[in-house]
């Protein structure tokens, strides 16, 4: 995740490091890119003038739900990263807020008529649980405590019938947890460790195929078999191949027609790659590239964080939703962006 003052001495060190070594760093992608309108947005997080919406998580389930005593056809969560964590309507307004402080990355999986959340606590150095049980509200369900230096990005999965929580510090170092509900709550059970190499966030499980993807940011995307001796790894793409612009930020996956997709954030030229991964490691093919346009009022989205997809329909939103953080929102603080799939698919030529 990159702080707008935080950002700059990273990037500056990288130029000066590139032109250093004559090459300087790419700042726009060679491959061409569409554009997608933006379909809606959420209300903006509380805090004002700084770099704070972070990352977002949706869910949904058949017949809708009712959230705080209302029928709902679909939820947002959204991290505020300097106080807490928002649920927010299909219609961009908020539902719920938890004032939990310092939480990076969120990411869910559903469990009975519900499902299970967690969050990268920075606050208090570890891995913050929620349940929401198919009515009422979120609510706090345990804490997992971390070695990690600075938890920093977050994703779930459910791998072989178990719940797992893959915990990533801001210096690449991984930690995967195995999540078992008691009558006292969550709790978690280290399953695997291991390192990236440098800076790294974004992540998404494919439960499927046991497959973590990770965004290492100034290197590109790893897919990692969660079957496989910790560590083993290959590279998807990477940055400077002209499809990819660090910092290499939120990744997360959609079905679409038997095929799964990987949608990469390119936050250097405020883009999205996408690459069908649904063969084998090695053989990912490459789809296309992305931008969210301004449209029916809603701004155009930039420099995105963390972003989440739907599969299937979820409110208006027949063939699938995806949900992009947005860096500079006109008119206020942060907020996130949503997108209609069917757009998305159609620009695209999927």
């Amino acid at each position: 995740m990159r702080g707008r003052h935080g950002y700059s001495f990273v990037t500056a060190a990288f130029l000066l490091a590139g032109c250093a070594a004559g090459t300087p760093p790419q700042t726009v992608a060679s491959a061409p890119t569409v554009s997608v309108p933006a379909s809606a947005e959420t209300v903006a997080v509380a805090t004002q003038m700084a770099d704070a919406a972070d990352d977002p998580a949706i869910w949904t389930r058949v017949g809708g739900f009712a959230f705080g005593g209302k029928a709902q056809d679909g939820i947002i969560l959204g991290t505020d990263k300097k106080a807490g964590l928002y649920v927010f309507g299909l219609d961009g307004q908020s539902l719920q807020f938890l004032p939990e402080g310092l939480l990076n990355n969120v990411d869910l999986r559903s469990a009975g008529p519900g499902f299970v959340a967690g969050a990268s606590d920075r606050g208090r150095m570890g891995v913050a649980l929620y349940r929401f049980a198919g009515e009422g509200q979120l609510r706090p369900a345990g804490f997992v405590k971390s070695d990690v230096v600075e938890p920093y990005g977050f994703c779930m999965g459910r791998i072989d019938g178990a719940l797992i929580a893959v915990l990533i510090a801001k210096d690449g170092q991984v930690r995967e947890y195995t999540l078992a509900e008691t009558a006292s709550g969550i709790t978690g059970t280290e399953r695997r460790r291991y390192a990236v190499g440098s800076q790294s966030e974004g992540c998404t499980v494919d439960d499927a195929s046991a497959t973590l993807y990770i965004g290492e940011e100034m290197k590109g995307v790893w897919r990692y078999p969660l079957r496989a001796a910790a560590g083993t790894r290959t590279l998807v793409a990477g940055v400077g191949d002209g499809r990819l612009v660090a910092d290499v930020e939120g990744t997360t996956l959609i079905r679409d027609g038997g095929r799964t997709l990987l949608l990469v954030s390119s936050q250097g030229d405020s883009a999205f790659a996408v690459w069908d991964v649904s063969g084998a490691a090695g053989a990912e093919r490459y789809v296309g590239r992305f931008r969210v346009a301004a449209a029916g009022g809603v701004d155009a989205v930039s420099g995105t964080d963390g972003l989440d997809a739907w599969t299937g329909p979820i409110g208006p939103y027949g063939e699938g939703l995806v949900v992009v953080q947005d860096d500079v929102n006109e008119g206020g603080a942060q907020n996130f962006k949503l997108v209609d799939w069917a757009r998305v698919r159609a620009a695209l030529g999927l």
